[in-house]
């Protein structure tokens, strides 16, 4: 169910409710695991023990406030990404979940509306660029926070480390 072509996603909604902390998104009896595919196996589980199971490269992470609240574990996003996450859109995220997410490359988006309008199993696009939500599932189309053109380069690169290394060899 995943579309991926310049900045547009396609995927199926999974909602959460408010202050989804790191521990839900990847439980620390699993921290000692060193791939995204590894902690994959285990994202959402103590949330929704068939997340794992069920989620499809390209579905899409709605949440209420505070996504990602708790401890600064990047294990996280890791987890989210790895399971084939293409994107969370929540009404606010944790500071430290924010940029650990920019920081390994997942995508995330602020959308209030959006985020009270979609309901899980919902067909979704979106347009990191311009922070259009089309909900297709409705007919219904949200507007979030696009993302800044810097942020959409650490995405495409798959991270800060990536984008670094690419921004170091074009420089010689």
């Amino acid at each position: 169910m995943t579309e991926s072509t310049a900045g547009t996603l396609r995927g199926r909604a999974w909602t959460f409710g408010r202050d989804v902390d790191t521990d839900l998104i990847i439980p620390a009896r699993y921290l000692n695991m060193k791939t995204a595919e590894e902690l994959a196996q285990h994202v959402m589980e103590d949330a929704d023990p068939t997340f794992a199971g069920k989620v499809q490269p390209g579905d899409i992470i709605v949440a209420k406030e505070n996504f990602g609240c708790g401890s600064s574990r990047e294990h996280a996003p890791i987890a989210i990404k790895g399971a084939g996450v293409s994107l969370v859109i929540a009404k606010s995220f944790a500071r430290i979940f924010y940029r650990n997410a920019f920081n390994t490359g997942l995508p995330i988006l602020i959308a209030p509306e959006a985020v009270d309008g979609i309901t899980k199993g919902d067909e979704l696009t979106v347009d990191l660029a311009s922070g259009e939500i089309a909900d297709l599932t409705t007919g219904v189309t949200y507007q979030a926070q696009p993302l800044p053109p810097f942020m959409q380069e650490l995405v495409a690169a798959g991270g800060l480390l990536p984008y670094l290394k690419k921004q170091r060899a074009a420089a010689g």
